[in-house]
């Protein structure tokens, strides 16, 4: 449904003819975010978009429209022009400095005379729109639903200060109001509420308090929005130094060129000893360190032997043990002359400390880089 707007701007300047006719020049509109007066007394900002209030359709609008002495109780038609009509706007309209600026010529005598006396020289368009309740933000002001499709049904010329037209607004008409919009005539009252109870106040006073509470939701608003960034900002930076503690620990378990040479040798090394235990079948691709030495203890040992619950240094260090009596003492998988079937005694304990210690060594000179 259409809704009708009544939006304020002031005579840039006007000249009389030979004939007695006044052509006026106005802005008459403009983009901005601004407060309105709705029917039943409260204040909702409400948005002109560029790309809406200085379209083409908007510009053309403003053409050969009928001009107003205040606004009438109802649009302007075929039907009632003779009765509202006091002269017409020109086909000039046009967009000079983000207004929208048309000539109209007054052909009333007592709304002339009105203008050159200065008590009606404001100018406010009559127009219906679409309004989208949209909150958003136009050049750092927040608004609560923005005006489309607008079509200018009439120009008035009205006395500055007033609120709306002598005629009671209906619920669908809202009017432009600004902080200094007094009501004319004697004082009239208006409920406003506050912590939910109701207080009577002169009605020019509850405009006001309504233009600021509008403005504290605003600002509310921004601080929400602050807030938000704000968490977001310490997530980031949580998150920024954990990635820099995974990157510290990544560089120190980064080999060096030495240290790499080392491993490879090491890994060479225990492959090249390890095949002449496992013979050439064996396949070491995806195995580690541990699984290849847990396999050739298994295989000096026996396959009983379980490598579960061992730590990495006791591993290293039965299988430097198993190698090396293996080596002094001729291997082979079962016999005598195996690690534990044959005299598995304090000898061979000693010897798995000794292997574990020397390892131990070998580990603290491989840290140091030594």
């Amino acid at each position: 449904m259409k809704l009708q707007r009544f939006d304020r701007a002031m005579v840039l300047d006007y000249q009389e003819d030979a004939a007695g006719f006044l052509t006026v020049r106005a802005g008459i509109t403009r983009p901005g975010v601004f407060p309105y007066r709705r029917g039943d007394g409260g204040i909702q900002f409400e948005a002109k978009l560029p790309e809406d209030i200085l379209s083409d359709a908007v510009v053309q609008s403003a053409r050969a429209k009928p001009v107003t002495d205040e606004h009438p109780p109802e649009p302007v038609t075929l039907d009632n022009i003779q009765k509202y009509s006091r002269g017409m706007s020109h086909t000039d309209s046009r967009v000079e400095d983000d207004k929208i600026v048309v000539t109209m010529t007054v052909t009333d005598r007592s709304l002339i005379e009105r203008v050159r006396s200065g008590k009606q020289k404001e100018i406010s368009i009559g127009f219906e729109t679409d309004l989208i309740q949209e909150p958003g933000e136009y050049m750092g002001q927040r608004y609560d639903a923005k005006q489309t499709n607008i079509a200018i049904n009439h120009i008035a010329i009205v006395a500055r200060g007033r609120a709306g037209p002598h005629v009671a607004i209906r619920g669908d008409s809202a009017f432009e109001i600004d902080e200094e919009d007094i009501n004319e005539g004697g004082q009239t009252m208006a409920m406003y509420t506050i912590d939910g109870k109701e207080f009577e106040v002169p009605s020019e006073v509850k405009s006001k308090l309504d233009v600021l509470e509008a403005r504290l939701d605003a600002a509310n608003t921004k601080v929400g929005e602050y807030d938000k960034l704000q968490g977001r900002y310490d997530a980031l930076e949580a998150e920024r130094d954990t990635l820099k503690g995974d990157l510290e620990n990544a560089k120190k378990q980064v080999l060096t060129a030495d240290k790499l040479d080392a491993a490879i040798a090491a890994r060479v090394a225990l492959i090249d000893g390890a095949r002449k235990f496992l013979g050439d079948s064996f396949d070491f691709s995806g195995k580690t360190d541990r699984d290849v030495k847990v396999a050739v203890i298994q295989k000096v040992k026996g396959a009983d032997f379980k490598a579960d619950g061992k730590s990495d240094e006791y591993i290293d260090a039965f299988y430097d043990a198993s190698v090396e009596r293996a080596r002094t003492d001729g291997f082979t998988s079962t016999g005598a002359n195996s690690v534990i079937t044959g005299s598995y005694t304090s000898d061979t304990q000693d010897e798995i400390a000794k292997a574990k210690s020397a390892r131990l060594n070998v580990k603290d000179h491989w840290k140091e880089g030594k």
